[in-house]
């Protein structure tokens, strides 16, 4: 009885071919997983997936696959990439399109999962009336349990985010000059790295150019000719930021702040 009521896998156990298509509890893979597994051409896998899953005419949405954000960071930022959860019988029927070694041992793996949740059918059916609502009772219980935990973990997740923004907001122009610089850097993490930080600043100061009807460039380049005929040094002149413009003028810094809140909640990491 109690193998029947097991209906889910345990994720401690996964036998290689299982660890690399990311079997999960469920015995569900990913588009994204089963894609990379049969080894195809990763420039191609948006448009595989436009034609196999979301386009495919005999494939139903909620049913054979189910969309979800991915964890995997977007290479181009914003938005997170989607991916889509595969059961055992649709992962099958892809696996079958691939007429490669790959997609041979996919299709191996898929017909086994199949062949054994039949096998406990059967199993099921052969059971009396009483015992068979024993067992649905309890794999209801398991179910429940599992929604009730997943619930949990969401309203946890949305709790730290709400957290999080209201740090953000809290924010004031006191320290503005490390507090916007801290929130670019988050974003740009988020966004990879790399020049994603000179990306960012440039969208932040883009931004408040518009909203404040400003030139910081035009700005920056008046401030360094007064300070040319001043007779300040080259070198100070031109370790000057359109950051200091901004210092020099309350308004500016206002906005900027407000700016860099609303980018610190639009991607994320707020």
């Amino acid at each position: 009885m109690n193998d029947l009521l097991n209906t889910t896998i345990d994720t401690s156990k996964l036998t290689p071919i299982e660890i690399v298509l990311g079997i999960d509890k469920n015995g569900m893979t990913t588009a994204k997983k089963l894609y990379e597994f049969l080894e195809l051409d990763k420039s191609q896998y948006a448009r595989w997936c436009r034609c196999n899953i979301t386009g495919n005419e005999f494939a139903e949405e909620n049913t054979d696959y189910w969309v979800f954000d991915s964890d995997v960071e977007n290479p181009q930022g914003g938005r997170p990439t989607q991916d889509y959860k595969l059961t055992a019988r649709f992962a099958k029927k892809l696996s079958m399109t691939q007429k490669n070694e790959r997609g041979e041992q996919a299709r191996d793996y898929f017909t086994k999962v199949e062949d054994k949740a039949k096998e406990m059918v059967l199993r099921l059916q052969e059971m009396s009336p009483e015992l068979r609502l024993l067992i649905n009772m309890e794999m209801e219980q398991k179910r429940q349990a599992a929604e009730l935990a997943e619930v949990k973990e969401a309203s946890q997740k949305n709790a730290d985010r709400i957290e999080s923004i209201r740090d953000v907001v809290s924010l004031d122009t006191t320290s503005w000059r490390d507090d916007t610089r801290n929130l670019i850097n988050k974003i740009a993490q988020e966004l990879g790295g790399g020049t994603a930080f000179q990306q960012v600043r440039a969208e932040s100061y883009e931004l408040l150019e518009k909203r404040m009807g400003v030139s910081l460039k035009q700005r920056l380049t008046n401030k360094r000719r007064r300070m040319a005929d001043e007779g300040v040094c080259k070198s100070k002149r031109d370790k000057l930021s359109q950051v200091d413009i901004i210092a020099e003028d309350k308004k500016l810094i206002e906005g900027y702040t407000a700016i860099v809140k609303e980018m610190a909640i639009k991607y994320g990491v707020a």
